[in-house]
């Protein structure tokens, strides 16, 4: 089992991800899809009336402060844009792709923080009517039943609190949690750059394999949203999955290329 995780930059190329998907699904590779769409739900967003607002935890990592409104945006792109894009090019090369959000059947579930503990210009704030939450549990059930009937999982925020409310959970850790519940072989994330880069956005610098003991090291040269995917794959490490990798998705054959040793390797 495979568990590729696909940013929502626009750069990425889509129809080369579809294609390797389609491949390795023909030669008998179990995956499954996680997709994001950060970017467009920014647009999407601004164009509504409700520019996004982006809030630094007390701990340093910068998230979307998820009022209801943003949460209704964020599922409008999410679950109906971008994953039935996704459904569609993979139903297109003949791969039967079921598009589902982690609310459905529960398949990415974990608390609701209803309130958020954030710092504004060096204060500490609280901030409350929040819709946010960290994926805690995953329906394998549901998820091996599509693939035993020959479907392919397409999966998306957000996820189901306790209560069974739409929470927004982050999707690179949501896709390691899927990961370690799946006991699967390798977890591909694959973004706008090459890998982890030892000096952003520098592609030289890329780092080409991380030891696994010494992943939580590396964390220092994760800028931006890459702080979120290696707090992901920390994640699935710690929970047994023994490959994570982070590949460039603008490539061709990018899953392809990132299991065989593209990227960057934590191993």
């Amino acid at each position: 089992m495979i568990v590729v995780k696909v940013g929502g930059g626009k750069d990425l190329h889509v129809d080369a991800i579809a294609d390797d998907i389609a491949a390795l699904t023909a030669a008998g590779t179990p995956l499954i899809l996680v997709h994001g769409g950060a970017e467009t739900t920014n647009e999407v967003a601004e164009a509504l009336g409700h520019p996004p607002e982006f809030v630094t935890s007390e701990s340093g990592f910068v998230s979307r402060r998820t009022d209801r409104r943003t949460l209704e945006i964020f599922e409008m792109v999410y679950c109906g844009q971008l994953n039935k894009m996704w459904v569609e090019a993979l139903q297109r090369r003949g791969v039967n792709a079921v598009g589902l959000s982690g609310l459905d059947g529960r398949v990415f579930e974990g608390k609701r923080k209803d309130t958020l503990r954030v710092r504004v210009n060096g204060k500490r704030m609280v901030l409350r009517d929040d819709w946010t939450g960290t994926v805690e549990r995953v329906n394998t059930g549901l998820l091996r039943l599509l693939l035993n009937g020959g479907y392919f999982p397409v999966l998306t925020p957000p996820g189901a609190s306790d209560a069974g409310e739409a929470i927004n959970v982050d999707g690179d850790r949501a896709a390691a949690m899927a990961a370690a519940a799946l006991e699967a072989e390798a977890l591909v994330i694959l973004s706008n750059v090459p890998g982890l880069l030892r000096q952003f956005p520098d592609e030289s610098t890329l780092i080409r394999q991380i030891p696994r003991a010494h992943a939580d090291d590396f964390m220092q040269y994760a800028e931006g949203r890459m702080k979120k995917k290696v707090m992901g794959a920390l994640e699935a490490i710690g929970e047994g999955v023994q490959r994570v990798v982070f590949a460039d998705g603008r490539i061709e054959r990018p899953i392809s290329a990132a299991l065989e040793g593209g990227g960057t390797q934590i191993v």
